[in-house]
């Protein structure tokens, strides 16, 4: 029987298949530290517009860039919008914490006065508008809930049901309400126009809650100009569970935003809710990312927690396309470490999940003649060391992405735009290089990755061979 240190040993050479998202903020940006965190595993860097100026976010499109080029290593920029973060408005006196009663009444209104026990300013318009009786509003990460009994459209009366005291700017969620507006804020809308000029290779869209929401984006970036964004869904309303598909048609890829969305939804059925979007998005070839608290315990400690090693090694074992990190990258004091420790864990959990592709996709009841599910055959009943295919548009390689193979997808581009945004399936590994591209110079793209010669299956447009 093989020990643990075995699997650890004999896994040690892999590819690392599932793609790492890290987060870039005051604790990376250093040019040195992002050399170091994608000599580590990174594959995707995440600007959170969220906070820091334009300016700002101007240095790290320029040092991911560059550093692409120097290393020859196609890393994707993910640029994420804001979008409808709501808070409510301040109170009489700053930092007090006014106290609340279970049962009491509490008002939320658009009148900007500072509040105070018994009244806020609510300061989203249309947000008091589309609240209706028995909606909840949920503040400080669901530790306060309101219940509304009365509406006005120009303020609503609430009734407390948890929560004993409330201060300025607290977030608030709003799980059973439909929102009746477009999900790009005019902070969005500003961001965008910034962001469409730098040409990240994503921009995800926050509070998604509808297929239209991530029309109304698309729509937006194409009156700017022609550009080859790829647009990112992120489910953390419960709205956009009940048309997920839609969604994900619409959509170049899925991010499973889990800290609003616990709030949002009974938080013991994210896990359920997670596979069920991974095998969504498998059918549909979109990638899909699993964020938030993977290793939150190493913002201040050198080791993660039992629980999040855990978290980690389940989304390789569900096959997910990529894992993301928020402030374990942001605001520690050692954001290498974080993705060399996630990277780790990945590989780990991928060695020991290896299995027989064939019956992987036969359970993800996928047709029985499709093309990719064939080629991922191929390779492993041939024993393959990879799958190479040239890439004209990366439709070829999603799709054989999305029957996760679990031997490495080497992707030749003559396109450096599609060769970042491959970089989020899951075991692709492109490579751009025109020459090689027209060559189809294969084991020059073997060596590249660092893959010993062996049989490869070779996909060139509609053509598949054994080589």
């Amino acid at each position: 029987m093989m020990g643990i240190h075995e699997i650890s040993t004999k896994g040690k050479n892999m590819h690392k298949l599932t793609r790492i998202t890290a987060s870039i903020g005051p604790a990376s940006e250093s040019k040195e530290i992002l050399r170091d965190m994608i000599a580590k595993g990174m594959n995707i860097a995440r600007l959170n517009f969220s906070h820091d100026t334009h300016e700002a976010h101007g240095k790290k499109f320029v040092a991911i860039r560059e550093l692409s080029a120097e290393l020859k290593t196609p890393i994707a920029i993910m640029a994420d919008l804001q979008g409808p973060k709501h808070r409510i408005g301040m109170f009489e006196v700053e930092d007090k914490k006014y106290p609340l009663v279970a049962g009491q009444e509490f008002t939320l209104d658009n009148d900007p006065t500072p509040g105070n026990s018994t009244r806020v300013q609510l300061p989203d318009a249309n947000v008091l508008k589309s609240l209706k009786v028995g909606d909840r509003v949920l503040l400080n990460d669901g530790k306060i809930e309101l219940e509304v009994t009365q509406s006005t459209g120009a303020a609503v009366t609430t009734r407390v049901v948890r929560g004993n005291e409330i201060w300025d700017r607290r977030g608030f969620n709003i799980p059973d309400t439909m929102v009746d507006a477009g999900v790009l804020t005019e902070k969005d809308k500003r961001d965008l126009e910034y962001i469409i000029k730098q040409n990240p290779d994503f921009v995800a869209v926050s509070f998604v809650q509808k297929p239209e929401d991530i029309t109304e984006v698309k729509e937006f970036i194409n009156s700017h100009g022609n550009f080859t964004i790829k647009i990112v869904a992120k489910i953390e309303r419960p709205q956009a569970l009940e048309c997920l598909e839609e969604i994900a048609d619409v959509a170049d890829g899925i991010m499973v935003a889990r800290g609003d969305l616990a709030v949002e939804v009974p938080f013991w059925e994210v896990p359920a809710i997670t596979r069920n979007m991974i095998r969504i998005c498998r059918r549909k070839n979109k990638p899909i990312i699993i964020a938030t608290q993977m290793l939150s315990s190493m913002v201040n400690s050198e080791f993660p927690m039992r629980a999040e090693i855990s978290d980690v090694a389940q989304a390789a074992y569900l096959r997910a396309d990529s894992t993301m990190t928020s402030e374990e990258t942001t605001m520690s004091d050692h954001p290498v470490l974080v993705v060399d420790t996630m990277r780790k864990i990945l590989k780990a959990a991928e060695f020991d999940a290896r299995t027989n592709v064939a019956d992987w996709a036969h359970h993800e009841n996928l047709p029985e003649n499709d093309w990719s599910r064939s080629v991922v055959s191929m390779s492993y009943l041939n024993k393959c060391v990879a799958i190479v295919v040239f890439v004209h548009g990366g439709r070829n390689a999603r799709a054989i992405s999305a029957r996760r193979p679990d031997v490495p997808i080497v992707a030749i581009c003559n396109d450096s735009t599609v060769a970042n945004q491959l970089v989020m399936n899951r075991g692709v590994f492109p490579i751009y290089d025109p020459e090689m591209f027209d060559s189809r110079d294969i084991n020059g793209a073997l060596a590249h990755i660092g893959v010993d010669a062996g049989k490869v299956v070779v996909v060139d447009d509609e053509t598949v061979t054994l080589q």
